[in-house]
């Protein structure tokens, strides 16, 4: 089943995107996740630009929506909620007749520095993706809190971490395959 994952965070040491590496090194093989690496080049949601055509990165990374058979979201928390660009990616592709997001199934994990890792950043992508026709599975969240300390050079090496992660993923797998029965 062919993942599409992308990561809220822009910065090039992100933990959220490490965690995106490191969920792709520990799915089951029937996983195949493509990180998506566009969000920057997105333009802010207008409808002024929509009604004039999407720009092209808007129609790649809508194309790249549709086509997946699901997306994992790396959600970082900032202030307690999205960050801008990622609520401006879902913005983008809720939108459409259909929308790419309607009927997706999202699977949603975070790294943050602080201790409850990005608990209301997730709470807050599960209304934004439900308002978009899009749900969240499985319901556990994958809250990596005290992210300095679990990463080491952009590798995820606390075990505990990626057991946990490899078992949410092998959950998520489980319930695409029985979306596709």
């Amino acid at each position: 089943m062919k993942i599409l994952a992308l990561s809220g965070s822009l910065r090039a040491a992100s933990y959220n995107t490490a965690l995106l590496h490191a969920a792709r090194e520990l799915a089951p093989e029937e996983l195949s996740i493509e990180i998506f690496d566009g969000l920057g080049d997105l333009p802010f949601f207008n409808q002024d630009l929509e009604d004039q055509g999407e720009p092209a990165p808007v129609a790649a990374w809508k194309t790249a929506v549709r086509d997946a058979d699901g997306l994992l979201i790396a959600c970082p928390e900032y202030n307690g909620g999205l960050t801008a660009v990622l609520k401006n990616a879902l913005d983008w592709a809720s939108r459409g007749k259909p929308a790419p997001l309607d009927g997706k199934l999202a699977c949603a994990i975070g790294a943050s520095p602080g201790i409850t890792g990005t608990v209301r950043a997730q709470d807050a992508l599960r209304l934004n993706l439900k308002r978009a026709g899009c749900d969240l599975a499985p319901l556990s969240d994958v809250l990596v809190g005290q992210a300095p300390g679990k990463f080491e050079n952009g590798v995820l090496t606390d075990e505990r971490t990626r057991q946990g992660l490899a078992r949410h993923l092998a959950a998520f797998a489980a319930v695409l395959r029985s979306q596709n029965a």
